[in-house]
């Protein structure tokens, strides 16, 4: 069985975001990989010299209306 859940790493622990389908004391293998914002995963795509910061405030924005476009 494989599932993939997004966690938060406090205090020394994983604490998963939502409950695992797990037994009591049933072993598992951990693979941690860093998840990232879309904006620095997008990064570069559009040809932008810039800073991922500038990128996400331009998304975000609703000024921008980037969120309403179809």
């Amino acid at each position: 069985m494989s599932i993939e859940v997004e966690a938060t790493y406090e205090d020394g622990m994983l604490k998963p975001d939502e409950p695992l389908p797990l037994e009591n004391h049933q072993r598992v293998r951990v693979v941690v990989q860093e998840t990232t914002s879309v904006a620095h995963r997008s990064y570069g795509i559009i040809g932008w010299t810039g800073d991922p910061a500038t990128v996400r405030k331009a998304a975000l924005e609703p000024e921008h209306g980037v969120m309403e476009s179809p």
